[in-house]
């Protein structure tokens, strides 16, 4: 799983084989510039959530229902994820944990929209846990999360994001749950992983999580290929002939004005 939030980067990662395109709240602090999650609004995540549709033919799209978007009445919950199928396009849904988010994502479930649940570390209430981190490093801590991964799998979930817990930890809850497990900065054990895709790519600099393996640096690639630009055009060398189309030479001819002749303009 990759995450994308337009069409060209759907476009790709889709047609580089992934089996699932998140289109995640993550793009509230590698898009639009956001210190957080949490000021991501739905309708920032239906925008880019319809652009990321428009490129992905193959892969499950799902889109991650942002902060309070489901934490209010279940009313709220059920038109929101509604809005992700109905509007976006989307397969499903993700949500992550909070107490009683069980019961909510029964109810989006018997509704019939796909819930994706999400353990571990959870971005949106990071802030009020402690920040940022590993979550699940003492026994206690991982027994809760175990149970939190169970509840969701029982409420109906498809699948399960495993984020930021000792690979111990996600190991167990691969072994107990019968739902697939999604990796991310928990270890080699889960049915398979995820990576915020601008961090996978280098195109994210604020900060690269110590978890993210880094296969391209396009953010260096993009700075230089600006600057060349910014050079060219002030050099004179950019438009050259092979970028300008010429006026064919009778009709130059004509074109050519006295100079002491007025143009007037129509209106």
């Amino acid at each position: 799983m990759l995450t994308a939030y337009d069409y060209p980067l759907g476009k790709l990662v889709d047609e580089a084989g992934v089996d699932i395109v998140l289109v995640g709240d993550s793009l509230g602090m590698v898009v639009l510039g956001y210190e957080t999650t949490t000021p991501v609004t739905m309708e920032e995540m239906i925008h880019h959530a319809k652009a990321a549709r428009r490129g992905v033919a193959n892969a499950l799209l799902i889109g991650d229902m942002p902060f309070l978007s489901f934490r209010g009445s279940l009313d709220e919950a059920l038109t929101n994820a509604r809005r992700f199928i109905q509007e976006a396009g989307c397969d499903g849904v993700k949500v992550e944990w909070k107490t009683g988010i069980e019961h909510t994502a029964n109810a989006i479930i018997d509704a019939g929209i796909p819930v994706m649940g999400h353990v571990g570390l959870t971005p949106q209430t990071a802030a009020s846990e402690g920040g940022f981190g590993m979550r699940g490093k003492d026994a206690a801590a991982a027994s809760r999360i175990v149970a939190q991964a169970l509840a969701l799998e029982g409420a109906g979930c498809f699948a399960m994001v495993v984020e930021c817990v000792p690979d111990l930890v996600a190991q167990e809850i691969t072994r107990r749950l019968r739902i697939p497990t999604i990796g991310i900065g928990s270890g080699p054990w889960c049915d398979g992983q995820v990576l915020v895709t601008y961090d996978l790519i280098g195109l994210f600099e604020r900060f690269t999580p110590r978890f993210v393996k880094r296969y391209a640096e396009t953010a260096a690639i993009i700075r230089r290929a600006a600057a060349s630009y910014v050079q060219d055009v002030k050099a004179g060398t950019f438009p050259g002939p092979e970028h300008t189309v010429a006026m064919p030479p009778q009709e130059a001819a004509k074109f050519k004005l006295n100079p002491q002749s007025k143009i007037h303009l129509m209106q």
